[in-house]
Parts: C-alpha cells; sequence; structure tokens
C-alpha cells in the first residue's frame, strides 16, 4: 500500500513539473527592442554631397606667336610673382626643309631679282644721264634768257623738263631699293635645315628669345608642354593660379537638392585630410543643369554650386587645385527643438507614428506630427514630450499594447 501511495506521489509531481515546464515555454515573452529618448537640442538639416576644389580664375600661359619652347625649367608648385617670373622663353622658328623643286624655284626667282635689279641699275643710269643734260640745258636758257636772247616761257620749259628729269632719278633709285629687298627675299626661300651657314647667321642676327613672364602672382598649377619643342600660335604651356586667396569648392547637387539651397547658406566642408572642419558659404548656384551617371548607372540631374572659403586662410593651406572634400550645406537648423531619433518614426494609414513606451512595460501606439528631418533626427511639433522614450526601428510584429523590453536606451 506503501508502495503505491510513493507511485502516485511520484507520478502526480511529475506531472506538474511537465505542466510548469509547457506553461513556462508557451507563456507570452516580452518583445526586445531598441528604446530611444525624445529630448530637446540643436538640430540642423544639411545637403551632404562629395565635392572638388578648384582656383577660381587660373591662367594658361601660351605662346604668342609660332615658334620654338625652350625647355621648361619651373615645376608645380614652384611660387611665381607677376610680371616678374619668366615662366617660358621661346624662338624663332626653324625653318623647314626645302625639296628640289622648291629650291630651283627659290633659284630662280633670286636671278629674276638679279636681273631686275641690274634693269633698275640701268633705268638710273639713263636718269642721271637725262638730268646731266636737262641741268646744262637750264644753265644755256638761263644765260640766254639773261640777254634777252629767248622767251621767258622756252626758259620755262627748260627749267620743267629738269625737275622732271630729277623726278625720275629719285623714282630710279627707289626702284633700286625695290629690287634689292625682292633679292633679300628670294634668298631668304634658300634658308632651310641643311643650309646652316644661312641659318645661323640669321639667327645671330635676329631679335632675341622671347621672354614670357607670369601674369600672375601665384603657384605654378600644372605644367602642360615642358620639353623643348615647336608648337603653334596659341598652344598652352603651363598652367598659374593663386591657390593661397583665390581657392573655392565646386559641389555637384542633385537638382532636388539644389532648390532647397540658397546663397549664403552656411557651409561645413569636411574630411578633407585636416584636423579640423573648414567653414564656407554658398556664393553662386548655376542655372543651368546637367546630365550625369552615378556608378551604379542611374540617369542624374546635377546642378553646379560653389562654395567660397571664410575664416583663416592658414588652416587650409595645403589645399590645392582638384582636391577632393566633403561638403555639408546647412539647409536648416534651430538651436532648441524638441528631437526624436528619425528610426523611430513609421508611416500608418497616412500619418506619422511611434511606439511609446509606458511605464508599465508596454509599447503604445502615439500619432506625431514631425518637422524637419536630417534622416538621423526627427523634429516633432506634436504628440511627444521631453523625455518620453520610443521603440526604435519597430517591426511588424510590434502591436499596440505589446509588451516589450528594452534592449538598450540610445
Amino acid at each position: 500500500m506503501a508502495k503505491r501511495q510513493s507511485r502516485r506521489t511520484l507520478t502526480v509531481a511529475m506531472a506538474v513539473l511537465v505542466t510548469a515546464g509547457l506553461t513556462a515555454a508557451f507563456w507570452p515573452q516580452p518583445i526586445l527592442v531598441d528604446v530611444g529618448v525624445v529630448a530637446r537640442g540643436a538640430m540642423v538639416v544639411t545637403v551632404d554631397e562629395e565635392a572638388r576644389t578648384q582656383v577660381r580664375d587660373p591662367y594658361v600661359v601660351s605662346t604668342p606667336i609660332a615658334g620654338r619652347l625652350m625647355r621648361v625649367t619651373l615645376e608645380p608648385g614652384d611660387y611665381v610673382e607677376q610680371g616678374k617670373t619668366i615662366v617660358a622663353r621661346m624662338l624663332p622658328t626653324n625653318p623647314s626643309a626645302l625639296d628640289i623643286r622648291t629650291r630651283e624655284q627659290a633659284n630662280a626667282a633670286i636671278a629674276a631679282a638679279q636681273a631686275a635689279l641690274r634693269v633698275s641699275q640701268a633705268d638710273l643710269n639713263k636718269a642721271l644721264a637725262d638730268r646731266d643734260l636737262a641741268e646744262e640745258d637750264v644753265k644755256r636758257a638761263r644765260a640766254l634768257f639773261a640777254h634777252d636772247n629767248i622767251s621767258r616761257a622756252a626758259l620755262d620749259r627748260a627749267e620743267s623738263a629738269w625737275r622732271a628729269v630729277q623726278a625720275t632719278v629719285d623714282t630710279a633709285r627707289a626702284a633700286i631699293s625695290m629690287r634689292v629687298a625682292d633679292l633679300n627675299n628670294a634668298r631668304a626661300r634658300l634658308i632651310s635645315f641643311d643650309d646652316r651657314g644661312l641659318y645661323d647667321a640669321a639667327a645671330d642676327g635676329g631679335t632675341p628669345p622671347i621672354d614670357l613672364p607670369s601674369p600672375i602672382t601665384g603657384r605654378i598649377l600644372r605644367v602642360i608642354q615642358k620639353s623643348e619643342t615647336t608648337l603653334a600660335a596659341g598652344a598652352p604651356i603651363l598652367e598659374v593660379g593663386d591657390t593661397a586667396s583665390d581657392l573655392e569648392v565646386v559641389v555637384e547637387l542633385l537638382s532636388t537638392d539644389a532648390v532647397k539651397v540658397h546663397i549664403g547658406d552656411r557651409v561645413m566642408i569636411t574630411n578633407w585630410g585636416g584636423i579640423d572642419d573648414l567653414e564656407g558659404v554658398v556664393e553662386r548656384i548655376d542655372p543651368w543643369g546637367f546630365t550625369k551617371y552615378s556608378a551604379l548607372g542611374v540617369e542624374e540631374q546635377r546642378v553646379n554650386a560653389v562654395i567660397r572659403f571664410v575664416g583663416d586662410d592658414v588652416a587650409r593651406d595645403m589645399l590645392g587645385h582638384g582636391f577632393r572634400v566633403e561638403t555639408r550645406i546647412v539647409v536648416w537648423e534651430n538651436a532648441d527643438v524638441l528631437i526624436v531619433p528619425s528610426s523611430a518614426l513609421f508611416r500608418q494609414g497616412g500619418d506619422w507614428s511611434v511606439f511609446r513606451v509606458d511605464l508599465d512595460g508596454r509599447a503604445r501606439q502615439q500619432a506625431v506630427t514631425p518637422g524637419q528631418n536630417n534622416g538621423l533626427q526627427a523634429q516633432v511639433l506634436e504628440g511627444l514630450s521631453a523625455g518620453d522614450q520610443v521603440v526604435l526601428f519597430p517591426s511588424a510584429a510590434l502591436t499596440d499594447g505589446a509588451r516589450i523590453a528594452p534592449r538598450s536606451i540610445e
């Protein structure tokens, strides 16, 4: 009998333990959630984009004429002074090589110029002889007129003939000068690479090298043509800019973000390589947009905005032309607003709501009216108070009145 009683007691105990275990296993457990706190503080809304620096007014030094550029000795980063630092030098262009036909044509032109010069000299000799004869005629006519042997009209004709012959002499001398110039021009056509004597003589007697001074005081940004070579007129040689005081930032904004930005907005320039952030203001927003493809191949409309640095120039003295920076353009800011983490907000029937944590450990759905939102924080206009706790990243399984247990408080 005692044995049966102990067996019954053991069976009942086992049943109670199994029932308790099943009850504990299937008893509803509170949902673990992340919890944030609603607080008052300062909030800013920014438009964040990568950008690049550039010199506002770069100067490209180019060749004023076609010629031979001497080797450029300056390097990028070298300091130059306006009007004093010679950044490049040029020499007259080397003569081109002559083929057989061109050389023969040049020789024929020289022979023709020499013949024309001899003709002009012969014309001068004839004009001189005519002038001597006319001068003697004038002397005789004056002597005869003095004794009333000829009329006044005869004397005038003799003097007129003498003046006409004198003009002929001057014309003949001018023609000789023209023929000499034609002869020199024809000889110059024979100067070529293989006529080193003629070329060296022309170079020794020609103009000195042309000096190209720096147009501004600044630094060499890049050297486009360093080696000695022959360039056409207008070819770029190097680029000069003032990186100390003429540096700005150009950022390509999405057109949907550009409409939020205004001239004069404050800008925080970050991740530029220095310790502290730099400050700037929006100086210009281009009215013209352009199409650009993102890294994922998405077509985007972009708008260029120019940002001017403000503050101490020494803090950014290591920045140069074309450096990468990140910009945060402040489009809205307030020093005292009610802030809730943006991850706590969700849509419910077209309205915004949050799950507020009650004192009894339950989640209560609360409708709110948000204001500005920067992606991390959101302004609360109605529905919450400072110090309230809200559920972050609420899941679809969370319902109004559900028991919750905080995993962390942020």
